[in-house]
């Protein structure tokens, strides 16, 4: 196989198996960097045919891709976030596709019918998307990956532009995620999303 799934996952035990699960169906070896989670995450990676790579510390987003991405043997890499709902094995060949075929240096996948609240985030924000992929060799030169954490995406969107890589945008039909509010109640999840929201703001500006 050409590509491998690396998903980067905190605290993520009631989605990331099925996660795992729909990269095992496409094909595509899967890496788990489980960021220090307190929960079953890293069992139920591991339960639904992942290799997980356990942090001992929470590094954020980007230093548990890096872990991770220590481990991939293989030319072409595809990100998932870990809390993806609706997912399909054709949508991960189809973010594959225009890479490997040397049309893109990297595609990025955007929710559309799915449900409306994050749908409506990718039109607004689709360089945000946690749903990449590319060549494992261009990853690993892109500095400041491991100390990137919610701004992990938008650091990936300015790599490319500057690199003047050509970056093409594919439907995910379907796909949606559990959003931070869903995971955490409504006001540990907004202050998270505040969170989340301030670091892309620090490294936008």
């Amino acid at each position: 196989m050409q590509a491998t799934v690396l998903i980067p996952a905190f605290n993520e035990e009631k989605t990331v198996a099925e996660v795992v699960k729909v990269a095992r169906e496409a094909g595509f070896p899967v890496i788990v960097a489980d960021d220090a989670s307190q929960d079953a995450t890293a069992q139920r990676a591991e339960a639904a045919g992942a290799l997980v790579v356990r942090l001992s510390r929470n590094l954020g987003k980007g230093g548990a891709v890096a872990e991770g991405l220590k481990r991939v043997e293989t030319p072409y890499l595809l990100l998932l976030d870990a809390d993806l709902i609706g997912l399909r094995p054709e949508h991960l060949h189809a973010l594959l596709k225009p890479v490997q075929a040397g049309e893109a240096r990297m595609s990025v996948g955007v929710f559309r019918k799915g449900r409306a609240s994050t749908d409506w985030a990718m039109r607004i924000t689709p360089f945000l998307s946690g749903q990449r992929a590319l060549e494992t060799e261009a990853l690993r030169r892109m500095g400041g990956l491991e100390l990137a954490r919610y701004d992990l995406e938008l650091l990936l969107t300015k790599h490319a532009k500057r690199a003047g890589w050509r970056v093409v945008y594919l439907p995910l039909e379907g796909v949606s995620q559990v959003m931070k509010e869903e995971k955490r109640g409504v006001l540990e999840g907004f202050a998270h999303r505040m969170r989340m929201y301030w670091e892309i703001l620090r490294a936008l500006f």
